[in-house]
């Protein structure tokens, strides 16, 4: 695992030129983000000894710089993944001019291309998204406010909102417990806020892995039975 992310840092470095990029989501390097998530007897300790690592030789191989977040935040303010990403690769220049901002590995600004990359050690979070079958941005971004555990909303719930097409926009989530707050839960709650203001929920898009007990936890609801 350590030695795929090393590499996996060194391929996005070589390939992608983040002065040409454009997107919607936040992102402050070729390689954004690279978090190590201790599964079965795994210890999140030895996840943060193991990003610490992969920072290391990820700046000694590639001079990509890194900032530890998470459990492996080395310095206050760095826990959250939203605050190390804020302002995004066009803002790490003048981001780098403040001290409290220096790279955690890396004695240069960023690399020219690659940015910088957010390594961490976190336990199991749920990246997806809810589609809305409208191009009204701001009803999507007021339906992520409420939402949001940092606006009072549900636990652990992460959310922004970007457009997509004309006639799609995107409620973009992020779970980082999804025991205390299950996916079934989110997804009908936007449904119902989305309902109020006349818009459908157009389907939804998975980002990477999830629990088992998280898909059985959803298809439980969605049956209508207890357990399955």
């Amino acid at each position: 695992m350590l030695d795929a992310g090393i590499e996996l840092a060194g391929l996005a470095a070589g390939r992608i030129d983040l002065r040409t990029h454009r997107g919607v989501h936040p992102r402050i390097g070729a390689l954004d983000v690279l978090p190590f998530v201790p599964l079965r007897d795994a210890s999140l300790q030895e996840a943060v000894a193991l990003a610490h690592r992969a920072g290391k030789a990820i700046w000694e191989r590639y001079q990509v710089p890194s900032f530890y977040y998470g459990a492996a935040a080395r310095r206050p303010g760095r826990e959250l993944l939203p605050r190390v990403r804020r302002g995004g690769f066009e803002g790490l220049t003048e981001r780098f001019k403040d001290p409290a901002w220096a790279p955690d590995e890396g004695d240069v600004a960023l690399h020219p291309t690659a940015g910088a990359i957010a390594i961490g050690a976190r336990d199991v979070l749920v990246a997806f998204n809810v589609e809305l079958a409208t191009g009204d941005l701001a009803a999507a971004q007021e339906i992520a406010r409420l939402i949001r555990e940092r606006n009072g909303g549900l636990r652990s719930l992460r959310a922004l909102a970007f457009p997509r097409s004309d006639a799609r926009v995107q409620v973009s989530l992020n779970v980082t417990n999804y025991s205390a707050t299950p996916l079934y839960r989110v997804v009908e709650l936007i449904r119902a806020l989305a309902a109020e203001r006349g818009i459908e929920v157009a389907g939804s898009e998975l980002i990477g892995c999830l629990p088992r007990a998280a898909v059985e936890a959803t298809a439980a609801y969605y049956l209508g039975v207890s357990s399955l």
